[in-house]
């Protein structure tokens, strides 16, 4: 029987009481008698569905089809009113699937039809791209768009990818973007289209004004600096052009306002300067992003709470465009009301601590202007990881449970009273602490950190402070390292689980070079920061390496051919014995310095004679350290006892010391150190600070033995008293800033100062143990002496003495200081902070010099440099830096910067 389409049977589809298709089709040329009888009938049959048929289809299953439609075969429907045949076109239509779907009747025969569903496929997406876009936004936007291939196209799919589209480029200055959709066929998948995305940004449009109305009490300049994400555009314009006022007529500005929109309160003292219509813009300006603008209102308003104001609204903004300059006005029409202030403030509830504690704790006093974000602060309704706040004070003592509302209780004038209603409840206790996401960390090492102990009252600081010691451990994501608090009120309990995340501490130096008659030359070292050195021996333990006992094993080797060779080997147990923060560390280095046979006469390399000319030095040392609990547990002491052997070999660097036989020397030193830390980041420092005051003596030997003043060989025990302070700050500046508050400015504050003396005048200050200043920090041959390698960005080694003589003119004595002063500021920006890589960014100022006795010492003549500089913390490579310096002092007239700028790069460790 032939197939009859439901385009020419439209005026039967309503006698049948059904619509048998979602779009227009073809005529058809003949129609069936049978089924013409069907349409004209006007009693309504049921009948039998006794096949059903699916066509069109190119991927889909047509079993899945008819599934989706309902109808199924003996299925009895009503002709004419019944209503499965318009279910099923809708059903399939909510699917999206289909461009096109029908329902013909293609054989009725007494009760019995035959049913065929015709459908149309719309088109899958092949692929897309995107024209008028760099390489970079083209990234950005595939992540944004949320295009994947093979998913079907639809008209709303589109409408939503040019939605995208223009929201980016807007959110960049491009509020103009306009996007054009070309679609085309594509071979590679079967019924698939290809999108090409046609951007055309247009210019972007600047903010050139930004006015506000209605303003008395707070100054337009204020409130501008409210609006942090728009400004005006910068430029010194001179036109005396008129501001239309968005809620009046067109104004013509005088001098007084725009003086005093632009922060000019006295405009009498600057009249004499100014033309009456200049509109000055001194600082650079945005681009208009909607968004933020409306973020940007509502710290307008905030602003305006935190002075007392706290019924501001804003009445009305205005946004006028100028097209044809890409220009736009904003009009922002304030309403301040009224100044208001604290009154009485009472307490009810409060039974753990008096009135008087909690009002000094809250700091807040009858006629103070009110502030209700201040107020909430200071009761602790926004936590802050500072404390000092009443919820604080609370949770400290184990009251989790611990609730505060403040109440106003009359607004009279200007006025408001407030009473603070406490809830204090039970003490909480620590029930369980669970650990998880440790796959390498053993968990004895992670709750040795914790101050989380089961048992103990809940307490606020120590959950923080846990959270410091975890991150100080640099085992862990510090990003994730969240505790999740479960409270269970029923028993004044709390559960703690620390869902942790491992990353790799570990750190792999590695270069190599071979040069002609040298030699191979490089460095191979390697760190482990979570070490167990009793699973050594045990073959299971080893995947790769022994791992999880929180102990620290460094090993290095470095060459330089035939010239030098230096072995180094380190290992640290923090908690001795397990019970206390009592840290064991051992360790020993051999180095030794030749001429590798050079020979200064023929400038060739004697292999023979590689051993004539030699510095050798052999360190072992053992140092103990112990975390104090006063003045608080941020301090610990540590001792270290130390030895040196040095043997030197016709090697003349010690003024009035024969070396053309062999001389020893033997080095004994106590060294003792106080310290103090409340950094918990090592890789990148937010906040806290590192102090440190240490002292290395080594025994008078001349006040026992009077003949090391005249021996030929003074240095055979060298005698010396060495005096360190260093002291690092960082402050974070602004607010957190990215998609996860994890990128904001820190300035580092540092100041570091060294001193080596003498017990006896009449021997020579030691040659061992000095400052060495200048250079990128890290170690050379003068570390094999035990020298204090202390870094200055933009000046060579040892040219940093004197700012006021030639470095030429400068005596070799004083390549070795005995005293030096050393201060530095650093403004850092994290561009990257993830488990994987730690990167940023910073500027710095160094200034520093180093004196030779007390006689010369002045802490204000110092040698001075700028620049910047970009950090990476690699998980297998540690820390990789540069810094590009410009010594200050070492400018000359005429020659810029080119003698006097300095590229140094670090590896391993931050210099000194």
């Amino acid at each position: 029987m032939q197939r009859y389409l439901s385009g020419f049977l439209a005026f039967s589809f309503v006698l049948l009481g059904f619509v048998s298709t979602a779009q227009d089709t073809s005529n058809v040329t003949s129609v069936d008698p049978d089924l013409l009888n069907i349409n004209s009938a006007k009693i309504p049959k049921e009948y039998t569905i006794h096949s059903i048929t699916v066509t069109g289809i190119n991927t889909l299953d047509t079993g899945i089809v008819q599934s989706i439609s309902g109808l199924q075969v003996g299925d009895k429907v009503m002709l004419p009113g019944g209503e499965a045949f318009s279910k099923a076109i809708s059903n399939l239509w909510k699917q999206r699937l289909f461009a096109n779907v029908q329902v013909f009747l293609t054989r009725v025969e007494g009760n019995s039809i035959d049913v065929e569903i015709n459908v149309q496929e719309r088109p899958r997406l092949a692929n897309f791209k995107f024209v008028g876009a760099t390489k970079g936004q083209a990234e950005e936007l595939q992540g944004k768009i949320g295009l994947a291939k093979a998913t079907i196209i639809t008209e709303n799919m589109k409408r939503n990818a040019v939605e995208v589209i223009k929201k980016f480029f807007a959110e960049k200055g491009f509020l103009n973007t306009q996007v054009r959709i070309e679609e085309q066929a594509d071979r590679t998948l079967a019924n698939s289209r290809s999108l090409t995305f046609f951007i055309d940004k247009g210019d972007k449009v600047k903010i050139s004004d930004v006015v506000f109305y209605g303003n008395q009490d707070v100054s337009s300049a204020a409130l501008k600096k409210k609006l942090s994400n728009t400004k005006e555009k910068s430029r010194f314009d001179f036109s005396p052009d008129s501001i239309p006022h968005p809620y009046g007529a067109v104004i013509r500005p005088t001098v007084h306002d725009y003086l005093s929109n632009y922060g000019f309160l006295y405009p009498s003292k600057t009249k004499e300067f100014l033309d009456p219509y200049v509109k000055l813009r001194p600082f650079s300006g945005a681009k208009f992003n909607q968004s933020k603008y409306e973020e940007d209102k509502e710290k307008v308003v905030a602003y305006y709470n935190s002075l007392g104001f706290r019924d501001a609204q804003i009445l009305q903004d205005t946004l006028t465009f100028n097209a044809e300059k890409n220009r736009m006005q904003v009009h922002i029409k304030v309403k301040e009301g009224d100044k208001y202030y604290f009154g009485n403030i009472a307490w009810k509830g409060n039974t753990k601590y008096p009135d008087s504690v909690l009002a000094a704790i809250l700091n807040i006093k009858k006629g103070d202007t009110y502030n209700i974000d201040l107020l909430n602060k200071r009761l602790g309704k926004q936590l802050s990881p500072e404390g000092g706040d009443i919820s604080g004070l609370y949770m400290d003592e184990g009251y989790l449970f611990f609730r505060v509302e403040p109440v106003e209780t009359a607004v009279y004038n200007d006025t408001i009273d407030y009473e603070i209603r406490v809830t204090e409840g039970p003490q909480a206790r620590i029930r369980n602490v669970n650990i998880t996401g440790n796959d390498k960390t053993k968990d004895y090492v992670i709750r040795r950190e914790l101050r989380t102990v089961p048992g103990n009252l809940f307490s606020r600081s120590d959950l923080i402070r846990s959270q410091r010691e975890l991150a100080a451990l640099n085992y862990f994501n510090q990003e994730k390292i969240n505790p999740n608090v479960v409270p269970n009120q029923d028993d004044g309990t709390v559960d703690i689980t620390w869902d942790l995340e491992e990353k790799s501490s570990d750190q792999l130096e590695l270069s190599a070079g071979f040069g002609g008659g040298i030699g191979f030359t490089g460095t191979l070292g390697v760190t482990f920061n979570n070490f167990s050195i009793k699973n050594i021996f045990r073959k299971e333990a080893w995947d790769p390496l022994p791992m999880g006992d929180g102990q620290k094993l460094s090993i290095r080797y470095q060459s330089n051919g035939s010239y030098y060779h230096s072995y180094n080997f380190s290992f640290t147990e923090p908690w001795l014995g397990g019970k206390k923060r009592n840290s064991l560390t051992l360790g020993a280095n051999s180095s030794k310095f030749s001429n590798g046979g050079y020979n200064p006469y023929t400038g060739r390399i004697d292999k023979a004679a590689a051993d004539t000319s030699y510095l050798k030095a052999t360190t072992v040392f053992v140092s103990l350290g112990k975390q104090l609990k006063w003045p608080d547990d941020y301090f610990s002491l540590v001792y270290s006892l130390n030895y040196t052997r040095y043997d030197l070999w016709n090697y003349n660097i010690f003024a009035g010391l024969d070396s053309r036989n062999r001389v020893a020397s033997n080095n004994v030193s106590l060294r003792l150190g106080l310290q103090r830390s409340s950094v918990f980041d090592p890789t990148f420092p937010r906040s806290g600070s590192n102090f440190s005051a240490t002292v290395q003596m080594t025994p008078p030997y001349s006040l026992f033995n009077k003949s090391l003043e005249k021996s030929a060989n003074p240095y055979k025990t060298p005698e010396y008293h060495k005096w360190r302070f260093n002291s690092e700050w960082f402050v974070p500046i602004g607010k957190p800033m990215g998609a996860e508050k994890s990128r904001q400015f820190v300035l580092k504050l540092a100041a570091k100062y060294g001193f080596i003396g003498r017990y006896n005048k009449k021997l020579e200050i030691s040659p061992f143990e000095r400052f060495q200043l200048g250079g990128d920090g890290m170690t050379n041959y003068s570390g094999v002496l035990g020298y204090d390698i202390v870094a200055l960005r933009g000046y060579p080694v040892f040219d940093v003495s004197d700012p006021t003589v030639n470095n030429a003119d400068q005596t070799s004595t004083s390549q070795f200081f005995t005293i030096f002063n050393k201060y530095s500021m650093e403004l850092r920006y994290p561009i990257v902070t993830q488990p994987a890589s730690t990167i940023y960014a910073l500027t710095f100022f160094d200034a520093a010099n180093g004196w030779y006795s007390f006689k010369d010492y002045n802490p204000f003549r110092l040698r001075r440099s700028v620049g910047v500089g970009m950090r990476f913390f690699l998980p297998m490579f540690g820390l990789l830096g540069f810094d590009y310096g410009v010594g200050l002092d070492r400018i000359q007239a005429g020659a810029g910067l080119k003698n006097a700028s300095r590229f140094t790069f670090m590896l391993g460790v931050e210099p000194e």
